[in-house]
């Protein structure tokens, strides 16, 4: 008996299937319109029964369709999508789309994947599937693709999601994203843009291997994904500007793991001095940080001083307290890596009930979460500010870490390079 074998530039159409595929499990598998020619004995044995034109009305009926085993999905791939699931709290349904990852082979080593290729693992991965699938349901999705830790992919969405504050508050267009990290396969690639077709997901990708990307592009367009490679557009212009080709070698990969570098160990060192000098500790060693935190409780001072840690900076945090003296140590440092940071009393007090929940203990027995303690507590810190105007002092208040470590970071380096600074107090 002679089979055919579908064209490698199209999916294969729903309407192949024995079994009547649920509306979530037709979104897996766009509808081209065009199916791969099939011989008379290779439709009955895929299809069944063909649907019959009435010659006397011109209508189409269709004979009942024979039973078949439920389309599988695999078992990796149904772990990913359950703990993205729960990850963002999304409700679960059930689907019967089929998808795998086949792990049989590593992808191939040309430096370029055609359209062919593309397609033929795309049948592949659909016809090797042995699980079921949950789909989950309810808002925007998009799918984030690196081949490396997806750091640079992930912060750049979520910057470029903050223009769009206005809708997400309310839940009005409600956004849920997927990161897929350390994807250096062309199967693992077709299984990801499948799971985004299924889920009518925005797939956006940085990916360094030329080939992958456009791999990534292609499958893309295959499959109906609307794509963006963030990567790319910036490569090409550095690549442009310096006249030197990029090696598109991901950073992950194990040819570009040499000897560990001196900026690695400067980071060790300065996250180890950091936790070290949490809280006021060891007060004699603030005159070795680059950066010193002075604020109230819950200010966010540690979780800045680890933040700006990771970045090569040894930072030691101060707390003000009422009744307790600043250590005789930080009057005595150079006042220019020293920064103050101040928040609004009622942020500041919600924060600090929260932590007296977590804690354990009630009003009652503390006014730590009390809003006049708070007040005096602010007051007492800004008058210390302004005894020291030198000191800039950063509102954190709605403020990410992010965003506060890089006005510290920026204005440390227009001091260290002695750029021109307003010699008075001044809150950022």
């Amino acid at each position: 008996m002679i089979s055919a074998t579908p064209t490698p530039l199209l999916p294969p159409s729903p309407r192949l299937r024995g079994s009547r595929l649920s509306p979530t499990a037709a979104s897996c598998l766009p509808d081209t319109g065009t199916g791969p020619p099939l011989t008379a004995g290779t439709d009955q044995q895929r299809s069944g029964p063909v649907e019959q034109e009435d010659a006397g009305t011109g209508t189409v009926s269709s004979p009942p369709r024979p039973t078949s085993a439920p389309q599988r999905a695999s078992s990796q791939l149904s772990r990913w999508s359950r703990a993205r699931a729960l990850r963002s709290g999304r409700r679960l349904v059930r689907g019967s789309a089929a998808v795998s990852v086949p792990t049989k082979s590593p992808p191939p080593s040309s430096s370029s994947y055609s359209q062919e290729e593309v397609a033929a693992k795309t049948v592949t991965a659909e016809e090797d599937g042995d699980g079921d699938e949950a789909v989950a349901a309810g808002a925007n999705t998009i799918y984030m693709v690196s081949d490396g830790t997806g750091w640079t992919l992930e912060h750049s969405v979520n910057a470029v999601l903050g223009q769009f504050e206005h809708c997400l508050v309310d839940r009005r267009c409600a956004t849920n994203t997927h990161l897929f990290s350390g994807v250096d396969e062309i199967d693992n690639l077709i299984e990801i843009v499948k799971q985004a077709a299924k889920e009518g997901a925005l797939l956006l990708y940085t990916l360094a291997d030329p080939s992958m990307a456009e791999a990534t592009k292609k499958a893309c367009d295959l499959w109906g994904v609307p794509s963006t490679d963030v990567l790319r557009p910036t490569i090409e212009a550095i690549a442009s500007h310096i006249g030197v080709a990029p090696s598109g070698i991901p950073r992950s990969s194990a040819s570009r793991k040499g000897q560990l570098s001196e900026d690695y160990f400067e980071r060790i060192e300065a996250i180890d001095f950091t936790i070290k000098q949490d809280d006021g500790a060891q007060p004699k060693n603030l005159a070795r940080a680059h950066i010193v935190l002075v604020g109230v409780s819950r200010t966010g001072k540690t979780p800045l001083s680890i933040y700006l840690a990771q970045k090569g900076y040894k930072v030691a945090n101060v707390p003000i307290v009422m009744g307790i003296d600043l250590p005789k140590a930080l009057f005595e440092i150079d006042p220019d890596k020293i920064f103050g940071l101040t928040i609004n009393p009622v942020v500041l007090q919600a924060i600090r009930k929260a932590r007296a929940n977590t804690l354990g203990f009630h009003a009652q027995n503390s006014n730590y979460a009390e809003m006049e303690h708070v007040r005096q507590e602010l007051d007492h810190a800004n008058q210390i500010f302004a005894r020291h105007p030198i000191w800039p002092v950063i509102q954190v208040t709605g403020k990410a870490i992010e965003e506060t470590a890089a006005v510290i970071v920026r204005i440390y380096h227009d001091r260290k390079q002695k750029c021109s600074m307003p010699r008075i107090s001044k809150r950022y």
